[in-house]
């Protein structure tokens, strides 16, 4: 009913920037809150930044200042804009959507992951 797709991640290097995107699509009624996640090799996946419906933003401090999540209602996408990367940013990156969907006449909650894009910086 619902699908998110990932794209713009890619192979950069040190100071380089990256913007990355998910868009959703189906059966939407209301996208609430959207996180965007990172995990690296060997480690636990860590939340690195967050949008709410109403436009309010928080950031991971390992990436504060540097990246900017946004989000296009209308597109239903958010980006996340990552400046001044660093060696230490590179892992996969996951959007996190809760949303309403329609199904059977109704509306109901759901929370959908992207398939995940990789980030690599290196010099």
């Amino acid at each position: 009913q619902v699908q998110l797709v990932e794209s713009g991640g890619g192979l950069v290097q040190p100071g380089e920037s990256l913007r990355l995107s998910c868009a959703a699509s189906g059966s939407i009624s209301r996208i609430n809150n959207i996180y965007w996640y990172r995990q690296a090799p060997g480690k636990e996946r860590e939340l690195v930044a967050i949008i709410t419906s109403g436009g309010s933003t928080n950031y991971a401090d390992s990436v504060k200042g540097r990246f900017i999540i946004s989000r296009d209602n209308a597109k239903s996408t958010v980006y996340l804009q990552m400046n001044s990367l660093k060696v230490e940013d590179t892992a996969v990156y996951y959007c996190h959507v809760e949303l309403l969907y329609w199904s059977g006449g109704f509306t109901h909650p759901g929370d959908y992951w992207g398939q995940g894009t990789q980030v690599t910086v290196s010099s």
